[in-house]
């Protein structure tokens, strides 16, 4: 069954990493590095998004609501609803922050700086 954008419901993970991610300004801003899982309750706690860096130096790691990732076949990424200014003050991590806790804490941030309806509640 396809999204109401056309997008079919499921796609394996392994397929979205590498992806690119491109700003509403449609800029590329990085590419999803991972994507964090929750095995309690069979959720996506978010996308990691890797952007800042070269050649893989001072690259830092944010989590994205994953619900704000919406693929464009045009550009062959996705695309978030976000300014290049909010993308750049948002909440960054290593790859061992972004674990601690369970993600959680990551995730929560996350979802409270971009101002989406959390999926838990």
């Amino acid at each position: 069954m396809p999204t109401t954008t056309g997008h079919t419901t499921a796609i394996p993970a392994s397929r979205t990493i590498g992806t690119s991610v491109y700003n509403t300004a449609g800029d590329k801003i990085g590419k999803v590095e991972d994507v964090m899982l929750d095995k309690t309750d069979n959720s996506i706690l978010y996308a990691v998004v890797g952007f800042g860096g070269f050649l893989g130096m001072g690259e830092k790691y944010h989590p994205v609501p994953w619900s704000t990732l919406d693929y464009s076949k045009d550009k062959d990424g996705y695309v978030v609803p976000f300014t290049k200014d909010q993308l750049e003050k948002a909440p960054a991590h290593s790859i061992e922050e972004l674990t601690k806790n369970d993600g959680h804490a990551a995730r929560d941030a996350a979802y409270s700086y971009y101002k989406v309806q959390p999926y838990w509640l």
